[in-house]
């Protein structure tokens, strides 16, 4: 299944968008139910939300590590 999910899972209290993803808390919990046209609208407006939000994660994310653990073997 298509997510934008980066396993960093706070919201922002300005914008209501994920910090790591930038989806709304609404997106987050219907995510399963919405077919994919509706999981690709979505994330094609996903980098313009995230950035509106007010801070970045600071730290790695799990993703994150493993994609740079994989590209340096």
């Amino acid at each position: 299944m298509l997510t934008p999910c980066i396993l960093v899972c706070s919201i922002d209290t300005n914008t209501g968008y994920c910090f790591g993803c930038g989806r709304t808390r609404e997106e987050i919990g219907a995510w399963m139910t919405y077919s994919d046209d509706e999981r690709r609208d979505i994330m094609e407006v996903l980098p313009q939300r995230l950035a509106t939000v007010e801070r970045k994660p600071r730290r790695e994310t799990r993703r994150q590590r493993l994609a740079r653990e994989r590209s340096a073997i």
